[in-house]
């Protein structure tokens, strides 16, 4: 990542989250706040992703892998696409916004993983790495925290990124499939509107 960001600034992008989604509900208007940290409007790629609390399972999450808008508008951008327009689930009502927690992961610019096939889960850090899966017109994402809370080995999050790509599970071991990987900073509530930490 070119420029590593602070607590503070993860902070900032979580609430501006909150605020874009309870703005877009409330009006059914996108909101536009303008900001003044050069750090925050370097383009990055970013995910929003949504989860019911205290369940705290899945609710939405949507996001652009590489970095081609300003961080500080895709954050406001993609949590309102993660709250409304994920195609698998419902659009999201105000009320229930009270009771979902908002996390933000910020990318680095995904590599790809070179090298022999079979040496491809060597190159894969559980809980250091996310994902991307190409093949044609295939493509899928899963972020490094998905691992974790999966308890996947490498070849396990191999396989998963695949499915998610609509690929069968083996298929990250042709050469005609383009493996990538990426890093992620991750700023979550810890409750709906509570305080915001960084998730190690």
């Amino acid at each position: 990542m070119s420029e590593r960001l602070s607590l503070a600034q993860g902070k900032q992008l979580v609430r501006l989250a909150r605020k874009s989604i309870e703005y877009t509900l409330a009006s059914g208007m996108r909101m536009r706040e303008l900001c003044q940290d050069k750090k925050l409007l370097q383009e990055r790629g970013v995910f929003v992703t949504l989860h019911s609390f205290p369940e705290r399972e899945l609710r939405g999450c949507i996001g652009i892998p590489y970095p081609l808008k300003p961080l500080w508008n895709a954050v406001s951008e993609m949590v309102v696409e993660a709250a409304l327009h994920d195609p698998r689930f419902p659009a999201m009502k105000s009320e229930e916004l009270q009771k979902t927690v908002i996390e933000v992961s910020v990318l680095t610019k995904p590599e790809e993983i070179l090298g022999q096939r079979k040496e491809l889960p060597k190159n894969v850090k559980i809980g250091e790495d996310g994902l991307i899966v190409q093949r044609g017109s295939h493509t899928g994402l899963l972020l490094p925290q998905v691992a974790l809370e999966q308890n996947w080995n490498a070849e396990e999050f191999l396989d998963s990124c695949c499915l998610k790509a609509g690929l069968m599970s083996n298929m990250w071991q042709s050469k005609e499939t383009h493996i990538f990987k990426f890093q992620a900073r991750v700023f979550s509530e810890t409750s709906p509107s509570g305080s915001v930490e960084e998730k190690s």
